[in-house]
């Protein structure tokens, strides 16, 4: 099983190498109970970040459901990890840049601590996970770095300059997730990077106008000016022909790097395949709700309804099921 990168990939790829290995962590099922010295508290900490999961991201919470218990806590600590993370720049204003990135700093020495405060309960959660499925810090650290880059880049010239930021914001959730279900080795890397970069581009495209509101245009300047579109177009927030063209180049561009990205996942543990192949599935559905509402990303945000989600799930995993038995590390 080979992947056919593309050009752009490669430096993200490097910096996937880089943060696998510095791994150094404690063998899988250490943990961090003895330093906490109470499960008690370690648990109220997971069923926390499983509150937060389940409030801020529906698809993210029905794709862990589908992991074994100790995987799934393991999956809604990481993303409270990130959701607090992403919520110490989104919440701010322009104003605050300087005390955001302080905050952001802070933060990271608070989630990153092997010994966290026992009453930091997404910082207790993440570090026992970090421990138990010995996810590389680097990861983490690369994560941080790609959410304060929305503290001083507003704008992405080309489209390898984004997918910099997609790795950043997005590719870093996926190895280190890929660390939490198991997976066969470095082969692995390269799919969980380009699956990032599809995911993150989706979120692109579905929230085109609230990142503009808040100043942000996440689409290459290259290509919106190469189909006519100015990014000060984007406020009208109208759906013309240029517009339409655009988004079929970028939706179809979208698609390939699922598919490229799709095999990856016969590379994981047998158990953790169902809930990346959801999570990926459910996403990739977000562009079929783009294309048929005409484009329109402006007057309504695309989605996938619950039971829309439900009914693809037989299909998803007859489809993991054809993906066959690999070695998982």
């Amino acid at each position: 099983m080979t992947t056919h990168p593309h050009s752009w990939e490669k430096p993200l790829i490097a910096l996937a190498q880089e943060a696998w290995y510095s791994l150094t962590h404690p063998q899988v099922g250490d943990g961090i109970l003895q330093q906490v010295g109470e499960k008690t508290r370690l648990d109220r900490a997971y069923a926390a970040c499983t509150a937060m999961t389940a409030e801020h991201s529906r698809s993210f919470y029905l794709a862990s459901a589908l992991l074994p218990a100790p995987k799934r806590r393991a999956a809604r600590a990481l993303y409270a990890f990130c959701r607090v993370t992403d919520d110490l720049v989104d919440r701010q204003t322009e104003a605050d840049e300087a005390d955001m990135l302080r905050a952001l700093r802070d933060w990271q020495r608070r989630a990153l601590d092997d010994h966290p405060d026992p009453d930091d309960p997404v910082a207790l959660a993440w570090a026992d996970t970090r421990h138990r499925f010995r996810i590389p810090r680097r990861y983490a650290e690369q994560l941080i770095e790609g959410v304060a880059r929305d503290l001083t880049q507003r704008r992405y010239q080309s489209f390898a300059d984004l997918t910099t930021y997609c790795y950043g914001v997005a590719s870093t959730v996926g190895l280190m997730t890929m660390h939490i279900i198991g997976f066969a080795g470095p082969a692995a890397i390269p799919y969980a990077v380009k699956l990032g970069v599809a995911l993150q581009l989706t979120n692109i495209l579905r929230d085109i106008a609230a990142d503009f509101a808040h100043g942000r245009v996440y689409l290459p300047l290259e290509e919106l000016y190469d189909f006519g579109i100015r990014p000060g177009d984007l406020a009208e927030g109208r759906v013309t022909p240029r517009w339409r063209a655009f988004m079929r180049f970028q939706i179809d561009r979208n698609r390939q790097l699922y598919d490229e990205a799709w095999p990856g996942i016969g590379l994981l543990h047998p158990d953790g395949r169902l809930a990346i192949a959801a999570a990926a599935t459910f996403y990739r559905h977000i562009l079929d709700d783009i294309e048929a509402h005409d484009y329109d990303v402006f007057s309504r945000r695309a989605h996938v309804t619950t039971w829309g989600k439900w009914r693809r799930l037989p299909a998803i995993w007859l489809a993991t099921r054809r993906l066959g038995t690999i070695a998982h590390r």
